[in-house]
């Protein structure tokens, strides 16, 4: 009988002892950033399978624009933004969401005097001006970039005090609108029309998830909606890839060139692909496909099913992404994980739509896939915030806090 006791007693010690936190942590782990790390599996594996196609395709769309190196110098740029864009990944997962917040202000101020500069001292390509020279290094960088991530964080920092409140309040709603509107004006004059509306857009999605009813949002609506008309007609370049985008076979060789070469490459792919480094479309044909086409690039030397499984990554990563913002008790936490994660997946989807002739083309880069130092960085930045959304709103002592 005593023995039942003892075991009995023993048994309830071991199940207490399952619910309190050990009075001393283990050697080596306390206080560190591995002890509390919670990563979301499907947002890694996700990310990180577009972050493997994108330096192979990145190597295969490089290789012949430099034959006679063993290393091609854009695969090697690319190369080092990642190994920057992981880093920086790394610090923004690690950085508790409190301090995100308080710097989302200085971040959207400092990403506004960027795009200031930007008409100052920018450089100009293919009559845009969205180069920003860093003065003393040969290294340029396009500040739209940063500015759209800084805009969205701010955005929802102004947007997540609403408290006792389940609409936006309209004093709100205007100050997150004012922070919105002064990036897009920049991007505008630029012109950079085309992240212009995207922004907006990305903008609206986030009034909306926080509280914002639709029907304030249709009076603006039309609005932007003419002031898009009103700028395609009023601008010749505009104009030309909307016409080029309407019938491309009618001017291939100019208006519609670059979209008749990436309808090519689908064709050429097929289902399965020609293989891996035996696309012809890079080698001149499709203008700076290791940029913008890329997906085209995908489409031709994997098929179908390469392009399908770089779509899939992305929807991978919308559902992972939106679990996060689902699983998120905070109101910051949530608009922020919705924010990155429609940062990453809605520039995605229209970058795909370009390609393959759905939207008038678009100087859109695909994330964490195209070459550019720039988008590649900032990629791993919003991912690294969005795990670190992931990693808060699941640590146990967070959700007890909430039950």
């Amino acid at each position: 009988m005593s023995g039942r006791k003892q075991s009995r007693a023993n048994g309830n010690q071991r199940i207490a002892s399952r619910h309190r936190a050990p009075a001393t942590p283990a050697p080596g782990l306390a206080g560190s950033p591995l002890e509390a790390m919670r990563l979301d599996g499907g947002a890694l594996l996700a990310a990180g399978g577009l972050l493997g196609i994108g330096v192979v395709m990145s190597y295969s769309s490089t290789a012949p624009l430099a034959l006679d190196q063993l290393l091609p110098p854009l695969f090697v740029e690319h190369m080092g933004a990642l190994a920057i864009g992981l880093a920086a990944a790394t610090a923004a997962m690690l950085m508790p969401l409190h301090v995100l917040r308080a710097l989302a202000l200085p971040a959207w101020l400092v990403a506004v005097a960027l795009l200031v500069a930007n008409h100052l001292i920018g450089i100009e390509v293919n009559g845009a001006t969205r180069w920003l020279p860093v003065p003393g290094l040969s290294i340029r960088f396009q500040p739209v970039v940063s500015a759209t991530r800084g805009t969205r964080r701010a955005g929802c920092g102004v947007v997540a005090h609403n408290p006792g409140r389940r609409e936006l309040s309209m004093g709100r709603g205007t100050a997150a609108v004012a922070i919105v509107a002064l990036p897009v004006a920049l991007l505008v004059r630029q012109p950079d029309f085309g992240n212009a509306v995207l922004l907006a857009a990305l903008a609206t999605l986030v009034l909306v998830a926080a509280g914002t009813p639709v029907r304030r949002l249709l009076a603006p609506g039309l609005l932007a909606a003419a002031g898009i008309a009103g700028y395609i007609a009023t601008h010749e370049y505009a104009l030309r890839r909307v016409i080029g985008f309407i019938d491309p076979w009618k001017d291939p060789l100019g208006m519609g060139f670059q979209l008749v070469q990436s309808f090519v490459a689908f064709g050429k792919g097929g289902v399965i692909g020609l293989g891996l480094g035996a696309g012809r479309q890079k080698l001149s044909y499709l203008p700076e496909g290791h940029t913008d086409f890329i997906l085209a690039l995908i489409a031709e030397e994997l098929g179908l099913l390469g392009v399908l499984l770089v779509l899939g990554c992305f929807a991978a990563l919308w559902v992972a992404g939106t679990r996060i913002a689902r699983q998120s008790k905070d109101r910051f936490a949530l608009l922020l994980a919705l924010s990155m994660t429609s940062l990453l997946t809605l520039p995605a989807a229209v970058n795909a739509a370009v390609v393959m002739g759905l939207v008038p083309t678009k100087g859109l880069t695909l994330p964490f896939l195209s070459h550019g130092g720039t988008s590649l960085v900032v990629s791993c930045v919003v991912l690294g915030v969005l795990l670190s959304a992931g990693r808060e709103a699941t640590q146990p002592e967070h959700r007890g806090r909430h039950r």
